[in-house]
């Protein structure tokens, strides 16, 4: 039987939605063909319809992740104050239902190490979309320039990450709880902290002459 081309894109978006959700809970190394193709009601043979080879889905489905959480900041912060974008998406980042929901929560964390492990080529998609990454949550803020927001969105998405993973080994208990609250206070501290502006050097007074 022919499909029609709407058919088998509808059927190769649904392949990668579920790569992408099994690649955050399983890791690149965790995604089986066959185990795959089941989960999205297919058959293993009907894979190579869709894709080269395992390495190109494992490509497309770790940006189709990183593209649906650049989305996400980009809807949450539509509505919000341009002071508060910032804020809001840290705070929507940082919370035990990301923690506990790595399937459909930031690629970054689950794949990073795995990544840093791969072949130059994807290494570097997965650096592409991490710079993509970076440039959003540059835009998200206001008042300086391009080059200092973005060199404050690396921090601020370091800082991020990190927590996550730490809050993770922690498991979900009051440990694990602290290291968000700790990530989500040292970013929101630093972002909070009036910008520093160069103090003009007034000219010195002269001296008073000396009394005797």
């Amino acid at each position: 039987m022919r499909y029609s081309r709407e058919h088998k894109l509808e059927t190769r978006a649904r392949i990668v939605k579920k790569a992408s959700m099994r690649l955050r809970e399983k890791g690149a190394h965790g995604i089986g063909v066959a185990d795959l193709m089941k989960d999205a009601g297919l058959t293993h043979g009907g894979f190579y319809a869709h894709f080269d080879s395992r390495e190109a889905l494992v490509i497309e489905a770790f940006s189709h992740a990183m593209d649906r959480s650049t989305e996400h900041w980009r809807k949450l912060t539509e509505q919000t104050p341009p002071e508060r974008r910032l804020a809001t998406i840290v705070e929507s980042y940082l919370t035990p239902l990301h923690r506990d929901d790595p399937s459909r929560g930031c690629a970054v964390p689950t794949l990073a190490a795995e990544i840093a492990r791969e072949n130059p080529k994807n290494r570097k998609a997965f650096a592409a979309k991490l710079e993509q990454m970076i440039d959003v949550m540059a835009e998200q803020i206001p008042d300086v320039p391009r080059k200092a927001a973005r060199k404050q969105a690396m921090a601020v998405l370091a800082t991020m990450m990190g927590t996550l993973v730490m809050a993770r080994v922690a498991g979900n208990g009051e440990f694990s709880a602290e290291i968000l609250g700790a990530g989500r206070d040292a970013v929101l501290d630093r972002a909070a902290k009036p910008k520093r502006v160069a103090k003009k050097s007034s000219p010195k007074k002269a001296a008073s002459p000396a009394r005797h």
